[in-house]
């Protein structure tokens, strides 16, 4: 089995993996949350800037900073995104160099998994909102809705058990809705709910759906490149015979998020 190690470092080869998809949500999660226009926003994790740039797309907000680890795609989404109202830092989610009560909205976008202290990185999200702002987060449904990777790891683990220890699923408890809501009340949100978010993924052919994997970029695309050449046309032809291919050789997939959303609670009233 492939030893882990992944990369999250180059934005154009993340996007065609997840970020296309990530887009998409994006909108449903927007749609969901309904926040007033000309509000203050923070997205933490913002990756390649794909929430970020939905936010100015369709939530009218003042302003909105975009805040990642990873120095690339900070390169990457400031590239992306000319509008002023936007600014991007290198920043890390459990430690916000940030204000407390600074932001309307606190969103981030396929992050919560990712850091070795989700509990710390929400209680800096819920830090950093205003009394009664919003903090909000989606996640992919690794274990049963994300269609794309669960062709992948099923093919996986019929080549090597053992490559079920690497997969999202078994490693992310933070994809499904009992521990989104917990994690968001220990933070000492309020009003706290999390709803399916929803979109087709439609690949082009074959190599639109198995070229990202060779990117190198995240869980599946990091194990498919640390095989051996051999090992890694055996997982694709797997594959590709698992997968639902149309007369066109299109292929329709699902991938659902869960979203999550909690108000900040508001001070005292003084009298």
């Amino acid at each position: 089995m492939p030893e882990r190690k992944e990369h999250w470092s180059a934005g154009d080869l993340y996007e065609p993996y997840v970020g296309r998809w990530s887009r998409k949500v994006a909108v449903e999660f927007l749609g969901w949350l309904h926040i007033p226009a000309h509000a203050q926003w923070l997205d933490v994790g913002c990756g390649t800037g794909a929430l970020t740039q939905a936010v100015l797309r369709v939530a009218q907000p003042a302003s909105i900073v975009g805040i990642d680890a990873s120095p690339a795609f900070i390169d990457f989404a400031q590239a992306l995104t000319p509008d002023p109202r936007a600014r991007y830092e290198v920043g890390y989610a459990q430690a916000l160099p940030l204000a407390e009560h600074t932001f309307d909205v606190v969103v981030s976008g396929l992050m919560i998994n990712f850091v070795p202290q989700p509990e710390v990185a929400v209680a800096e999200m819920a830090r950093v909102v205003r009394p009664g702002g919003f903090v909000a987060a989606y996640v992919w449904d690794y274990i049963e809705g994300m269609e794309l990777m669960r062709y992948f790891w099923d093919a996986a683990v019929k080549l090597n058990p053992n490559a079920l220890e690497s997969s999202e699923g078994r490693r992310f408890a933070m994809c499904r809705p009992e521990p989104l809501t917990a994690l968001f009340e220990q933070a000492g949100l309020t009003q706290v709910e999390v709803r399916a978010l929803d979109v087709p993924t439609h690949f082009r052919d074959f190599d639109d759906y198995w070229s990202p994997f060779l990117g190198g970029q995240g869980p599946a695309p990091s194990y498919a490149m640390a095989l051996s050449e051999a090992e890694r046309l055996r997982l694709r032809e797997l594959i590709r015979e698992a997968l639902p291919e149309l007369e066109d050789g299109s292929i329709d997939l699902h991938a659902r998020a869960w979203g999550v959303r909690g108000r900040g609670k508001a001070t005292a009233a003084v009298t």
